[in-house]
């Protein structure tokens, strides 16, 4: 979440004179994330996340984010629901850009991740998986191998002013990833950008999950990767192997993984590290001046890609084999 378009008073007016929630009462912008400009508003009703989608969100994929978020609600996960205006639908446009109003989630991300919030990710994240299998919209994740090396291609020329040689290490990499990266792993609907500040805890539970605007088609033993480097290393980038295997154990419980998806967590953690370290540094690179936003350093997840091409097998994440 963050904020790249200002609402004036004027347009926010009109825009809630579509929806029944009452007057406006305050409009705060939300400064965490990349993404979308988003915003915490209260009206007389209660309180509700305002997201204006910029310029990565393409306007053809909204009605699969927002009816995934609807089915979720349904199938009992805990995630935002998108508000109906008068008219019965929940996309309209604010600004000159598509706009949506979602119900707001009580919790708070962890500020230091926890090894019990590791082991109730874990579950949650397997619902999620099991829940949205009667999903029946689709859409490719377009921010897969075979999109890494022309987002690679947008920043090598400038990667040394991050790290020296990282452009040549990258290079590289990405020739291993695209010769070895695995198919016909057990797919479906995935989240894709499971990080902190997109999970609520009240105490040790998990009380929602947020932000589904990465959710695709693909492996699920993906999305576990995406999880691996997102909350198991320290804020050191050391590898935590004791909340891995609490948040591998408690998916595995709910929904077991086939051995194909065991022995491609290495490669697939790889493409994990590989995939946010290139978001990452083209967003370094290319730092709006004035965004109500601070780009997120990529050469954390260069040293944790480092940690994934040391490792000799899926063990090294604690897994049971």
């Amino acid at each position: 979440m963050a904020v790249y378009t200002e609402v004036s008073d004027e347009d926010l007016e009109a825009f809630l004179a579509e929806y029944d929630l009452g007057e406006m009462l305050s409009l705060k912008g939300i400064a965490e994330g990349v993404e979308n400009s988003n915003f915490l508003l209260h009206t007389t009703t209660g309180s509700y996340i305002l997201t204006l989608y910029e310029k990565r969100v393409d306007p053809k994929d909204l009605p699969y984010f927002i009816g995934l978020m609807e089915h979720l609600c349904e199938q009992g996960v805990d995630c935002p629901l998108p508000i109906h205006g008068k008219d019965g639908e929940s996309l309209r446009r604010l600004c000159d850009r598509p706009a949506a109003i979602i119900s707001f989630l009580e919790g708070m991300s962890p500020r230091r991740i926890q090894p019990y919030h590791c082991r109730a990710l874990g579950g949650g994240l397997a619902r999620m998986h099991l829940a949205s299998a009667s999903f029946e919209m689709a859409r490719p994740n377009t921010l897969s191998v075979s999109s890494w090396r022309p987002l690679f291609d947008l920043s090598k020329e400038r990667a040394h002013e991050v790290h020296p040689g990282l452009a040549e290490e990258l290079e590289r990499e990405l020739e291993h990833l695209e010769a070895n990266w695995p198919g016909d792993l057990p797919a479906g609907v995935i989240h894709a950008d499971l990080f902190t500040d997109n999970v609520f805890f009240l105490g040790e539970d998990l009380s929602g999950v947020i932000d589904f605007y990465f959710a695709c088609n693909d492996a699920f033993a993906y999305d576990l990767a995406i999880c691996l480097n997102a909350w198991c290393f320290e804020p050191d980038t050391s590898f935590n192997i004791t909340k891995a295997q609490l948040m591998l154990k408690s998916y595995r419980e709910l929904r077991p993984c086939t051995k194909a998806e065991v022995d491609a967590l290495p490669i697939l953690a790889r493409g994990s590290a590989m995939r946010f370290l290139l978001t990452r540094l083209y967003d370094w690179l290319n730092h709006p001046e004035g965004a109500f936003v601070k780009p997120k350093d990529p050469m954390e997840y260069w040293k944790k890609l480092q940690f994934h091409q040391r490792v000799n097998g899926p063990g090294a994440y604690g897994i049971d084999l």
